[in-house]
């Protein structure tokens, strides 16, 4: 894989040319600035920015601002190969606060071994309707220990308002949800999106979220995407990176509000 082509295509399909991610969210485009504002219980950010020196500090004022009047708290996600070298530390200085930093991962779907299966004894149930995604939140807040009340509204509108657009699936072992993820497809780009793999603690280590993986990017590859992106932490990385997926920078949330 080009690492600098496949980066470069990924900020231009996927940040620059960034699309809602979900009904009633809009995308904005302020000067050299790419927001989303999302609806109340969404997800509200700068996903894109192309500053300078001379920009940055005012760039970051007016998105404190705009999100301020809007009474909504926001993040600016933030890539290692974004300028100025330490807008970070000039996010740090305007009061946004550093979540844990992430690794993007991106894989080319032709390059991946797609043929991993659950253990037996557990099956992978598609999730379409809100029972479906109340388990998916089940297993979320015990994979992760956070709340799921943000991801759970999401999911839900998705899968009402623009269904050909995301997949979910949960992993069962007979009737208890033990693993869940979903993955986002955005119409006209190259990269489909696996989010919110998780899996609860009794259950790891035993193929259930590479089997996920795989579940997700043939369906990917089916509908004609040519890459599959994760947001990987230091746990998926090690399993991402034997399934083929290469690592091209990091990715960091700050927070504000």
């Amino acid at each position: 894989m080009d690492h600098v082509a496949v980066l470069a295509l990924f900020d231009r399909d996927m940040r620059e040319g960034a699309r809602p991610d979900g009904p009633g969210a809009l995308v904005e485009r302020v000067g050299k600035v790419v927001r989303q504002v999302g609806t109340e219980q969404g997800w509200n950010g700068v996903i894109w920015s192309d500053l300078d020196e001379t920009r940055v500090d005012a760039a970051i004022v007016d998105q404190m601002r705009y999100f301020a009047k809007l009474g909504r708290e926001f993040e600016w996600k933030l890539y290692g190969h974004d300028k100025p070298e330490d807008l970070g530390q000039r996010l740090r200085d305007a009061g946004f606060v550093a979540q844990p930093e992430e690794t993007l991962m991106i894989a080319e779907l032709g390059d991946l071994a797609l043929d991993a299966q659950p253990p037996e004894g557990v099956r992978l149930l598609p999730v379409t309707d809100r029972a479906g995604v109340d388990l998916v939140a089940d297993v979320h807040e015990q994979a992760f220990g956070t709340d799921s009340t943000r991801m759970r509204h999401q999911l839900l509108a998705q899968l009402t308002g623009d269904a050909d657009n995301v997949v979910a699936v949960v992993a069962l072992a007979g009737e208890e949800p033990v693993s869940a993820a979903r993955m986002e497809m955005v119409p006209g780009t190259r990269f489909a999106g696996l989010w919110g793999g998780g899996t609860v603690e009794s259950w790891r280590g035993r193929g259930i979220y590479r089997a996920l993986v795989a579940h997700r990017a043939r369906v990917a590859a089916d509908r004609g995407y040519r890459y599959v992106q994760v947001d990987a932490s230091s746990q998926s990385r090690p399993v991402l990176a034997r399934l083929g997926f290469e690592p091209l920078t990091t990715t960091t949330p700050y927070v504000y509000g």
